[in-house]
């Protein structure tokens, strides 16, 4: 059995690795493009940066005329002074880092899981290139989401039967932890905010303690998301829209035309996917929806319908919502396995799992097949 098991975590290791290996390949052949080499100068000339001071000027003048985010644009720029192969680098390490904490988030960080997700993220992924591969839409939602993941997990032990002991140096930093994750982008951060208020409402009204942590958090995400909301720059740009100009009942029917769309193209196969494991575990196991699950698909309709409020709706924005998605659907998959821990239910897990990793890298092997010229 234990020759058995260490030929499965090999087997398993490998799998990782060679699925790295794909994702870097990708990573190579994407160079930087469209904003990255706007935000590669000092935005308000054609000057290149050459310090941090210069990022420092460039976000000021961003904030004042473009938008808010400047927490995920200084990341950028940080990033491009750097170059692309360290770009390559730090992209492939954040996939390889978001995968383990969503599996940590569903208690399932064994090799197997770790693997299969980093395939999800391509499967589920509504503009995988976009969101994970263009510098840019790296920074906004790849890494935003892993401070959002990390900030969010802080709660999250907070919801069982009995508190865990919480991280050294929390009261640090979960202030910056929390001004960062705030002033992410313009749906998660406020979603952020309401789900950690929610937690410390139910604590409050289950005559639990109320951490001072958990207030300082609370707070410092709802002045992170203030502050970008209430950026100049974002005023400046809206006015560049044209549905700005529409009557208001035609901005409602775009709007809710937007959310539509999301639903049943960007989020359809993360949605399903999740509605049939909620069925198997709810209806056919009886199992009940744990308080962090529960938290976790708030995530996902809070984020998804803040959109609302977004004159567009950017493929790439409901990267966010897919990985609430996929973190309650996997906790969920736990139970089930955990309820009906059988030898076929483990197989029809693991085939489903390898089918949809399957489908993630068959994404990366057509770009790179066009790359190479075999596909014209």
């Amino acid at each position: 059995m234990k020759k058995k098991d260490r030929a499965l975590s090999l087997f398993w290791l490998a799998f990782i690795i060679v699925s790295l290996a794909v994702i870097w390949l990708v990573q190579r052949n994407i160079p930087f493009m469209m904003d990255d080499l706007w935000y590669s100068t000092l935005l308000y000339s054609e000057e290149p940066i050459t310090s941090f001071g210069d990022i420092v000027s460039a976000q000021i003048w961003h904030y004042m005329n473009w938008g808010g985010r400047s927490v995920t644009h200084t990341m950028l720029q940080v990033i491009l002074c750097m170059g692309e192969f360290a770009a390559d680098l730090l992209n492939t390490g954040a996939m390889l880092l978001l995968s383990f904490l969503i599996c940590a988030i569903a208690g399932k960080k064994e090799l197997p899981y770790i693997g299969m997700t980093l395939g999800l993220l391509h499967a589920f992924n509504a503009n995988w290139k976009m969101s994970m591969y263009w510098q840019a839409g790296a920074c906004n939602y790849l890494y935003i989401t892993i401070f959002i993941l990390l900030f969010l997990i802080c709660y999250l032990r907070m919801l069982g039967e009995e508190d865990k002991k919480p991280f050294w140096g929390i009261s640090v930093f979960i202030i910056p932890l929390g001004i960062c994750c705030g002033w992410s982008n313009e749906n998660m951060g406020p979603t952020l905010w309401l789900l950690t208020l929610g937690i410390m409402v139910w604590r409050y009204r289950k005559k639990r303690k109320v951490y001072p942590w958990m207030i300082l958090g609370n707070l410092s995400c709802l002045l992170g998301s203030i502050v970008m909301i209430a950026a100049p720059g974002n005023y400046v740009r809206l006015q560049e829209v044209a549905s700005n100009s529409y009557g208001l009942l035609w901005k409602l029917f775009l709007r809710g035309y937007y959310e539509s769309h999301a639903i049943a193209d960007y989020l359809f196969l993360p949605l399903i996917l999740t509605a049939v494991v909620t069925i198997v575990n709810l209806l056919i196991l009886g199992n009940k929806l744990s308080r962090a699950e529960i938290v976790l698909l708030a995530g996902a309709v809070l984020s998804w319908g803040a959109m609302e409020l977004s004159p567009h709706y950017p493929d790439r924005a409901s990267f966010g919502t897919m990985v609430f998605l996929c973190c309650a659907m996997l906790s969920q998959v736990k139970r089930i396995l955990e309820k009906k821990a059988t030898l076929g239910m483990r197989r029809a897990v693991t085939c489903i799992g390898l089918l949809l990793w399957l489908k993630g890298m068959y994404y990366l092997g057509e770009f790179m097949a066009i790359q190479w010229g075999w596909i014209k």
